[in-house]
C-alpha cells in the first residue's frame, strides 16, 4: 500500500474500548443526579435512562446521528419529569462528557501514530462524540469529522465524501482503518476509499459482507501494511 498519502482513522472501539468507558461515564453522571438532583435517579435507573434514548432515536431519525443531542434532549425530559431547572441537563451532560474523554489508548496507539506522522496526512471520522482535544491526539490529525457535524452517520458515504472535499484528497490515495465492519469497511468501499479492518479480538466478520482486502489485529500490524516500521 504504498501508494497512500492519508490515512482515516475510527475512534471507538479503534483506538480505545469504548463500553467501560460509557460505562464509567453514565454511573459519574448517576452519582452527580443522585447528589444534585435526587429525584431522578428515583425515578429512573440507567436501564430506564437508556430507554429513553433508544425511543428518542426512533421518535427523531433526523437526530440519531447526535449522541450529544439524544443525551441532552433525554435529560431534559428527565429534568422536567422530576420537576427541576433544564439547566440540569447541560450540567449533567458535562459530567457526563468529561468521564466520556477520559478513555485508556490501547498500547498500540501512541508507537503507531508517532511512526505514521509526518510520513501520512492523519485523519477521523467518528460516529461518536469523543473530543480529541480533551483526549490528547488531536496535535496528530489535520482534521476530524463527527457524525453529528456531518449530519449522518457510517456507513453513509457522504460522511467520508465530506472529510475528502474538506481535506483535497482523492478516495485512490486513501485508506480508511476501523474496527467496525459496517460502518468502516463498508462505508469506506461505498465511498470508494480501501478500509482496513481492524480486529483486535479475532471476531468472525459477517457472512453477509464481502470479506476486505486488508485486515490487520493491531495497530503494530497497520504500521508494517503501510510500509512505514522502518
Amino acid at each position: 500500500m504504498r501508494d497512500v498519502t492519508a490515512v482515516i482513522f475510527d475512534l471507538d472501539n479503534t483506538l480505545w474500548d469504548v463500553g467501560p468507558v460509557i460505562l464509567r461515564a453514565e454511573h459519574a453522571m448517576l452519582r452527580f443526579l443522585a447528589d444534585r438532583y435526587p429525584r431522578v435517579p428515583e425515578l429512573h435507573t440507567l436501564e430506564s435512562m437508556r430507554d429513553l434514548r433508544a425511543r428518542m432515536a426512533l421518535e427523531h431519525p433526523t437526530m440519531r446521528h447526535d449522541f450529544t443531542w439524544l443525551r441532552t434532549e433525554a435529560l431534559l425530559v428527565h429534568a422536567r419529569e422530576a420537576g427541576y431547572p433544564e439547566s440540569m441537563a447541560r450540567e449533567a451532560f458535562e459530567v457526563f462528557y468529561r468521564a466520556r474523554n477520559e478513555v485508556a489508548l490501547y498500547d498500540d496507539v501512541i508507537p503507531a501514530f508517532a511512526r505514521l506522522s509526518g510520513r501520512y496526512r492523519l485523519f477521523a471520522i467518528s460516529n461518536g462524540n469523543a473530543d480529541l482535544g480533551a483526549i490528547g491526539l488531536a496535535h496528530y490529525f489535520e482534521r476530524s469529522l463527527a457524525a453529528r457535524d456531518a449530519g449522518t452517520l457510517k456507513p453513509d458515504p457522504r460522511i467520508f465524501a465530506m472529510l475528502l472535499d474538506a481535506a483535497g484528497l482523492r478516495a485512490s490515495d486513501t485508506v480508511h482503518v476501523g474496527d467496525d465492519p459496517d460502518a468502516d469497511v463498508e462505508g469506506a468501499r461505498r465511498a470508494g476509499i480501501r478500509p482496513v479492518w481492524v480486529n483486535r479480538h479475532a471476531s468472525d466478520w459477517p457472512e453477509s459482507l464481502a470479506r476486505p482486502e486488508h485486515t490487520v489485529a493491531s495497530l503494530a500490524e497497520l504500521v508494517t501494511l503501510l510500509g512505514a516500521g522502518n
